[in-house]
């Protein structure tokens, strides 16, 4: 099994940063696994964010989101990272993050087989 578990969400200011770990966990993960992050705000359904691939580190991101955010990995610590820069408060929501079976990055949340419980991130105008 793989446990992910994310931490750095918290409230702040429009224009602030945030930086969002996620730490995975269990004896089946691999560092070939890609790793996404999707975002659920209230009434609204789940999201893609940003996703980075397992062996090569490529990445991908939601149209609004791009230049803003990065998605990194860090493979010794099996913990992929989300800087969030220029935030927008309609970017509050709880931020999700999932890994998945396979090499390649993925957009979809049905293509991710492990999920994180969430951490929220609140943006105030």
């Amino acid at each position: 099994q793989v446990q992910l578990v994310e931490s750095g969400g918290g409230l702040v200011q429009a224009g602030g940063s945030l930086r969002l770990s996620c730490a995975a966990s269990g004896r089946t993960f691999s560092n070939r696994y890609a790793m996404g992050w999707f975002r659920q705000a209230p009434g609204k359904e789940r999201e893609f964010v940003a996703a980075i691939g397992g062996t090569y580190g490529s990445t991908a991101y939601a149209a609004s989101v791009k230049g803003r955010f990065l998605i990194s990995k860090d493979n010794a610590m099996k913990t992929v990272y989300l800087r969030m820069n220029s935030l927008k408060p309609e970017d509050t929501a709880i931020y999700y993050c999932a890994a998945r079976i396979g090499d390649q990055p993925k957009l979809v949340g049905a293509d991710y087989n492990y999920w994180g419980q969430g951490t929220q991130v609140t943006v105030s105008s």
